[in-house]
């Protein structure tokens, strides 16, 4: 069966894309900081049939990094590679002149060095798969001047251009940055408290769009929820 790594996998888009690659009998190594939620996360999708591997732990821990990806060696290899997890720096956002420096320091080292390091990690597990690929979520904060936005945009470009970069250099795996648009999570509402997200998609509803880019083995590239939708 294929391997998935995800990031940030115990609940939001991370959780339901685990879900429905689990659905599908992908075997699994996830992620989260939270150990008892990552339990439950890992126990709910093994009812599928899968092998589940939680492994609790913060993505800019090295160790963690390399118990990741030897969780998911142990289930066969890496044939697809989730950078999902991240974090605003500063909850609630604020403009930049007010932005801590030390929030936009984390956010970097979370949003960008720990989806690199990642890679750099899984990247021999991925050249071996037949399939390898990496999907690197990214957000419209990224290529747009959001107001208050500016800190954690920022991070999303840099992981842009590093997605980019990696797609050029690594010709033989897919390399796909995809932006799911808003959805109905912690993190906006985390992000944006006074926001009203009714009318926002749940991550149950993204995953599978995103998921298409797997199916129809996409080119490596930049893509949004909304245009995969458009071209289905």
């Amino acid at each position: 069966m294929p391997v998935a790594i995800i990031t940030g996998a115990s609940k939001g888009l991370g959780r339901a894309l685990a879900g429905a690659l689990a659905a599908r009998g992908w075997d699994l190594a996830l992620d989260a900081r939270g150990a008892g939620a990552l339990k439950e996360t890992a126990a709910a999708l093994a009812s599928y049939g899968t092998r589940v591997e939680g492994v609790a732990g913060d993505v800019t821990d090295a160790r963690h990094r390399s118990e990741l990806v030897a969780a998911a060696w142990k289930l066969g290899g890496v044939d697809l590679l989730v950078n999902n997890a991240g974090v605003l720096g500063v909850e609630p956002l604020v403009p930049l002149e007010r932005h801590p420096l030390d929030g936009f320091r984390a956010a970097l080292e979370t949003n960008v060095m720990a989806p690199l390091a990642l890679v750099q990690e899984a990247l021999p597990l991925l050249r071996q798969a037949g399939a390898g690929a990496v999907l690197n979520v990214t957000s419209d904060a990224a290529v747009e001047a959001y107001r208050t936005w500016g800190g954690y945009g920022a991070t999303k470009a840099a992981l842009d251009q590093l997605s980019a970069v990696l797609a050029v250099e690594e010709p033989g795996l897919r390399v796909w940055w995809a932006d799911p648009g808003g959805m109905r999570t912690g993190m906006l509402a985390a992000a944006e408290p006074d926001e009203d997200l009714t009318g926002t998609p749940a991550p149950e509803e993204i995953a599978p769009v995103l998921l298409r880019l797997l199916d129809e083995r996409r080119p490596s590239g930049r893509y949004t929820a909304a245009e995969l939708r458009e071209r289905s």
